[in-house]
This record gives structure tokens, sequence and C-alpha cells, in this order.
């Protein structure tokens, strides 16, 4: 197995050092950056697998890297924040992360969310997604329980169909809606959350304790695939 390849990008020195030592470990191939232009000159030579980002840096800071980041490459970014900062959260994961943890933050929860976005990564998406009892065919736009047909109408199945497929990720509610209803207004987001109690009604085995749809406080959505089982563990 080629062995990962991650960037760890904080303008801490400690922080650094400790993620650098931890990560090989646990026999990953790590580069260092202090700053964000470091940050995308790395990126753009070494070519990572995967990228830990701290938000706070130096001009350019890690919006701005994030920005620049996606305009030419969809490398996994897991976002660093501080505690207490969903403003910032949001605001990273509109710009295209696909991940964050808040400082301070256990080595285990790192691990587990870079093997997701690693595993994403690989994954060539099938027509078919499992979660437990429940399969989408999305070819065939049809959606079972236990075997059984769920009707749904074509708004659900959209906004299932725009979770599963983004499945480990976090959907911000922004890019719910953008996507879904075609434009965000943060009026519509009590109609979001309508639509996302409407299919755990229907889909989850106790809706008020929701473990295929789950609710990212403050952000938005994750859809739990059947490979989430290790990530719902660890965090």
């Amino acid at each position: 197995m080629t062995t990962a390849r991650i960037l760890v990008v904080d303008d801490e020195p400690q922080i650094r050092r400790a993620l650098r030592t931890a990560l090989i470990a646990h026999d990953f191939e790590v580069e260092t950056a202090e700053n964000g232009t470091q940050a995308l000159v790395q990126a753009a030579a070494w070519s990572p697998d995967a990228i830990v980002l701290d938000l706070v840096l130096p001009a350019p800071d890690g919006f701005d890297v994030l920005r620049d980041l996606r305009s030419w490459s969809d490398v996994p970014v897991i976002v660093l924040s501080a505690r207490g900062q969903e403003a910032d959260k949001v605001r990273a994961l509109d710009l295209g992360a696909d991940d964050y943890l808040t400082k301070p933050f256990g080595m285990a929860e790192l691990l587990a969310r870079l093997r997701a976005v690693l595993r994403r990564r690989t994954v060539v998406l099938s027509s078919r997604i499992t979660s437990g009892s429940v399969v989408i065919d999305l070819t065939a736009h049809l959606v079972t329980k236990h075997g059984q047909p769920i009707h749904l109408t074509p708004t659900e199945f959209d906004l299932l169909r725009v979770l599963a497929t983004n499945a480990g990720k976090v959907l911000t509610h922004r890019q719910v809606l953008e996507r879904v209803w075609g434009g965000y207004a943060s009026e519509n987001v009590q109609q979001l959350r309508v639509y996302v109690n409407y299919l755990r009604r229907k889909l989850e085995d106790d809706p008020a304790r929701p473990t295929l749809i789950v609710t990212e406080p403050g952000v938005g959505y994750r859809f739990h695939p059947d490979d989430a089982a290790e990530t719902l563990m660890t965090f």
C-alpha cells in the first residue's frame, strides 16, 4: 500500500512538530509549512494526499489558501479552527474544506478524519449507496429499508442524493440549499431542517437519535455510510 502524504500547515512550531511526529509514527509521509505562501508552494510541488490547514496564518490566511487551492486542486483539506468559531468553520467548508477539527483536539480524532477523507478520495462513486438497512439506488431513484421501498418526494430524494453522494463529508446549510433548492437564503434554513426531519422519520431506526443523517451543530449535516463505523466510534 502506498504511504499517504500529509501536508501540515500551522504557524505554531510546537503544533507542527507534534503533528509531524505523531503522523510519521502512524506511517504517513509528512511535510510542514508555517504560512500560507509555503503551503501553496508545497501543495503544488509535493502533491500531498491530504492537507491539515490551520485557519489562523500570516497572510495569506487559511481562507485565502483554501480559495487558491480550490481553483486548481481537489486535494482533501481538514481545517483547524479555534473553539467556538462556528462562523469560521462554515466559511471554510463553503470554500471547499472537507472537514474540520476544533482546537484542542485528540490525535485519534485527527487520524480518524484523515482516514475518512483519504478513503472518500479513493472510492469510485457507485450508483448504489448503503448505510445499514438503507440502500439508495441513484440510477433507479429508489430507496429501500430492510428491502422494502420507501416513498420519497422529489425534494426529499434530491436532498438525500446530495447528502449521500458526499457521504462522510460535512455539508453546510448553504451548500445543501444551493444544490437542492438552487439558492441560499438564511430564512430557508428552517425549511431544510423540516425536510431533514422528514427523511429521518422515514429512514432512521430512531429519528430522535439519528445515525444516518447527523447534525453538525451550527454548521450543517453529515451522511454516514456503512464504512463510517470506525469514524463514529473514534469520535
